[in-house]
């Protein structure tokens, strides 16, 4: 049984010889000399990246239509020269803006993580994130597991246990009873721009150690992950304010890392979008959705220190109605009394159009947007009523206070 539904990220960096062994060709005349050409300036180009179609990735990501296309990293080289005397033939010149550095920086704190769940087996990824033995990962990964199995970068392996999981984030915590653990770098989410490079790492289709490139496609996504069949019957939907990405996440790659080029976690590999599967299992089509750092931060801490996360609340019902246009809008269909719409002003009927400076077009986007947020943080709502926009602070409030 596949427990991983979204893909984790980790990549396994392939050893590359610097030299290369060439049968010296029978002696010949050398050429004369040619004149000493002046040194050649260092010329900085943007980053290049070699695509090559994987043969067996088709099979592999089945279920989706269409061809499945694997990016293969270009390694970095030194200049070198091999062969006796005359006879010697330059090798590749150093490859600007190769990823080699970033993968060698974050794949000792990428994980893979091996789960049994009622019986049945599944896979995932985690990240790293204290030296003492914590990783984060998803919580659709390793939640309801009955064990726990981390196996790191180096081969080493290790049984983990449950500090705590959020259904509503879809985030995790496990541990490890290991220390000196290498700790990722986690960076800023709210510094990530549409267009930024960025890796994604983890252990797709099991295989651990993958690494992809690829760009962020678009920021504050709203997107549902909500797995009646992992979470029970349970009433909480899990909806995440994604930081969406092209770079190719599968089955396996969840709970992995989502990395800048300078090695920093940007977030946390989540969920891909699928074009239909036929085969139960969904492949990547260069839709993927990370859980931004920022938030998964702020859960993580609370995890561990409390073994539970909170959650902010705005304190309304909402649902969607369509405009002449075609476009949804999203109406108040009940604000709870005394909670932190109604003591803003905010009432039935009310279009909600945008949470701070996220545009709000459906009821997942308000959810999102709210959840991005912790209690106690004051928002401001822009919404219409009666053809005239208004704005209105709202103080949110925690979930689980009611």
């Amino acid at each position: 049984m596949d427990t991983d539904t979204y893909p984790p990220f980790t990549f396994d960096e392939s050893p590359d010889s610097d030299t290369v062994v060439i049968d010296a060709p029978p002696p010949v005349e050398p050429p004369p000399a040619p004149p000493e050409a002046p040194a050649p300036r260092e010329r900085r180009r943007p980053g290049y990246l070699a695509v090559a179609a994987v043969a067996a990735a088709c099979a592999l990501a089945g279920g989706v239509g269409g061809v499945y296309a694997g990016r293969e990293l270009a390694p970095a080289r030194t200049v070198t020269t091999i062969g006796n005397g005359d006879a010697a033939v330059p090798v590749q010149a150093a490859v600007p803006g190769s990823y080699v550095a970033v993968a060698a920086k974050v794949l000792p704190s990428v994980v893979s993580i091996d789960v049994t769940v009622n019986g049945g087996r599944g896979s995932g990824s985690g990240v790293v994130i204290r030296s003492d033995g914590y990783i984060l990962t998803n919580n659709h990964v390793a939640g309801d597991a009955t064990s726990l199995r981390v196996t790191f970068n180096d081969g080493t392996s290790a049984t983990a246990r449950l500090v705590g999981g959020d259904a509503a984030s879809d985030l995790a915590v496990i541990k490890v009873d290991k220390t000196g653990l290498t700790a990722a770098t986690l960076g800023r989410s709210a510094n990530v721009k549409v267009g930024d490079n960025v890796l994604a790492v983890g252990s797709p289709l099991g295989l651990s150690g993958t690494v992809t490139a690829g760009i962020v496609s678009a920021l504050n996504r709203p997107v549902n992950t909500t797995d009646r069949s992992t979470f029970g019957q349970s009433s909480v939907t899990t909806v995440i304010d994604a930081i969406q990405t092209d770079a190719a996440i599968n089955p396996g790659n969840s709970g992995g890392a989502l990395v800048d080029l300078a090695g920093q976690v940007i977030g946390i590999n989540s969920a891909i979008a699928t074009a239909g599967s036929t085969s139960g299992q969904a492949g990547n089509i260069g839709v993927g959705f990370a859980i931004p750092i920022d938030q998964a931060k702020s859960i993580a801490t609370q995890l561990i220190e409390t073994g539970h996360a909170s959650r902010a609340q705005i304190g309304v019902s909402v649902g969607e109605a369509t405009n002449a246009d075609g476009t949804t809008r999203v109406v108040l269909q009940a604000v709870t009394a005394g909670g932190p719409a109604d003591l803003a002003g905010l009432a039935t009927g009310d279009t909600i159009i945008a949470i701070g400076d996220h545009q709000v077009t459906d009821a997942d986007g308000l959810i999102a947007a709210v959840r991005a947020h912790a209690p106690g943080e004051t928002v401001t709502v822009t919404y219409e009523r009666g053809g005239s926009r208004h704005t209105a602070s709202v103080k949110l409030t925690d979930a689980a206070a009611g």
